[in-house]
């Protein structure tokens, strides 16, 4: 009975083991974690609405089928108050979690654009 008991114990402890070092595995981005702590220097970024964002938003993700007019993605994003307006998912999903375009993160140089502008409170300029 005694070599039952201590099996039993043997048995969950392993398990109670293995079940806080899963829990204890997370991936969070770290810029999510800190949002204060990027390495782009936006004082060398040229990050205007009308000659770098837009450009970029009507290449990029304003495509057949995505953000334009037809939005199967949900979101239109042809001009200045939209994109504007989604400016905190576009931070989301393009420059902090890089899951946008589904065709693969943008450059680094096309990230800095659209963050410096975000972080610049999205002029219209």
């Amino acid at each position: 009975m005694k070599q039952l008991i201590n099996k039993h114990i043997f048995f969950y402890g392993i398990a109670f083991c293995g079940i806080s070092l899963l829990g204890s595995c997370y991936y969070d981005k770290e810029a999510l974690l800190y949002p204060g702590n990027n390495s782009i220097d936006c004082t060398t970024v040229s990050a205007k609405f009308s000659s770098n964002v837009q450009p970029l938003i009507t290449s990029k993700c304003a495509t057949s089928s995505c953000h334009d007019a037809s939005a199967a993605g949900g979101i239109i994003l042809l001009n200045y108050t939209q994109v504007s307006n989604a400016k905190e998912r576009i931070n989301t999903r393009v420059v902090v979690e890089k899951t946008m375009p589904p065709s693969g993160a943008l450059s680094p140089a096309e990230i800095a654009i659209l963050k410096c502008w975000i972080d610049a409170g999205a002029p219209n300029n």
